[in-house]
């Protein structure tokens, strides 16, 4: 394709060297990164988040959950602001594109307006949201689910890291990033919010295409699946007298991926946990619980999905099966005046493009409660993610910091 107009570009050196520098918090020297939320190499990228955003003329606030606003000001006092941004922590072993890319390429449409002296009428806000992978501290999108009252802050703040004996709330006080609940995001100062990412999947790679624009969130449920046997010596027992609870659940497994996979080839589904008891070589199994993930993006299919769990057999093999609904989440849709935005935006850069779903969560879903909300995907090298080996390459980070800038351009001008 061509370029139909003329576009405002960023700098694509520029944005590498910030996935380059922010990769040394927390580095693991072989290409990926350990950085869970405010731990000290997470509290060091925010420091360097901070000062980069400062030098740009950028006023730093936090609010009463440490996450970050860097907001550049607008031409036009009392407008609202508009937010784009992501997270800065990692899961372990991760890599230095997850999250990071949407704080880093927000960043660099700062700088480029900055630099290029370019109008805009609203302030402009780059964030960071704390405790996003849900890590260090369970669960994900922790903060961006206080802000949109899905958790409450008092019982996040008892949640215990794991492997370890600090709470979120100790963490929070020892970071130095805590301040104001009023400065959290809200509809009153806030118009609308934009997080680029990661595909975090395969689809835009194995299609050949640059942009995906981000329809909306999957809907999912999340089951857990029981089967409870009887423990019996495994030398002595026959096998005809066995009620095997791992047999059994093996079993239901394997009918759930038949019957599931008849339903619709976009419905995704997997059994990710399984816990045996009492795990030991030389007894039968006595229990088995293992998780059921299902995602679609049309909830008449989850429905489904429930239906065929629900009229699972109650006995298998001898063994008594039960369930019980672990979470689950409703499809969301994001705005369309700003997926309108994002279209026209690739579509003037000349950039090949798709629209799509993610299947993964992200902070966006929740705001879109609260504000017009929507995602800006680039390619991720052999669709990997949550890994050393994540990667997209500088062409690929450069095309979603154009989109973004060109987008919020659009939706300074006009909304």
């Amino acid at each position: 394709m061509n370029r139909s107009v003329e576009m405002y570009i960023v700098n694509k050196n520029r944005m590498e060297e910030k996935i380059t520098s922010f990769s040394k918090h927390g580095d693991l020297c072989n290409g990926g990164i350990t950085r869970l939320s405010l731990s000290p190499p997470a509290l060091a990228a925010r420091a360097e988040f901070k000062k980069r955003a400062e030098a740009l003329g950028m006023t730093v606030e936090t609010d009463d959950i440490a996450n970050m606003y860097a907001t550049l000001p607008g031409s036009e006092p009392g407008l609202k602001r508009i937010v784009m941004g992501s997270h800065l922590d990692s899961v372990n072993t991760g890599g230095n594109y997850d999250g990071v890319y949407g704080v880093l390429s927000s960043l660099e449409v700062i700088e480029t307006i900055v630099t290029d002296k370019i109008q805009h009428r609203h302030p402009l806000t780059v964030m960071v949201w704390t405790n996003e992978e849900g890590a260090r501290f369970e669960p994900a999108m922790m903060c961006s689910g206080i802000v949109l009252g899905k958790f409450t802050k008092e019982k996040m703040c008892e949640v215990v890291e794991r492997d370890g004996v600090m709470t979120f709330g100790e963490a929070l006080e020892a970071s130095g990033y805590v301040s104001d609940t009023r400065n959290r995001l809200n509809k009153d100062d806030y118009l609308c919010y934009f997080e680029p990412h990661i595909e975090q999947g395969p689809v835009l790679e194995e299609e050949g295409l640059e942009i995906g624009i981000v329809e909306g969130v999957v809907g999912m449920v999340n089951y857990d699946i029981i089967l409870e046997g009887v423990s019996a010596h495994a030398g002595t027992t026959p096998q005809n007298y066995r009620k095997d609870a791992l047999r059994a659940a093996s079993k239901i497994i394997m009918d759930l991926w038949d019957k599931l996979s008849a339903l619709d080839s976009k419905l995704v589904f997997t059994t990710g946990q399984i816990q045996c008891k009492p795990n030991i070589h030389t007894i039968v199994p006595n229990y088995v619980k293992f998780t059921l993930d299902s995602r679609h993006q049309d909830m008449g299919v989850l429905t489904q999905v429930v239906d065929i769990i629900e009229n699972l057999p109650k006995d298998v093999y001898g063994c008594k099966l039960s369930y019980e609904e672990h979470w689950g989440r409703k499809t969301i849709q994001f705005n369309d005046q700003l997926l309108g935005y994002i279209t026209k935006a690739a579509k003037d850069l000349g950039l090949s493009y798709k629209d799509m779903y993610s299947g993964a969560g992200h902070d966006a879903q929740y705001v879109s409660e609260m504000l017009p909300a929507v995602m800006i995907f680039i390619p991720s090298k052999g669709g990997l993610s949550h890994t050393v080996v994540e990667y997209s390459s500088p062409d690929q980070l450069a095309n979603g910091a154009n989109v973004l800038l060109n987008a919020v351009l659009a939706a300074d001008a006009e909304m």
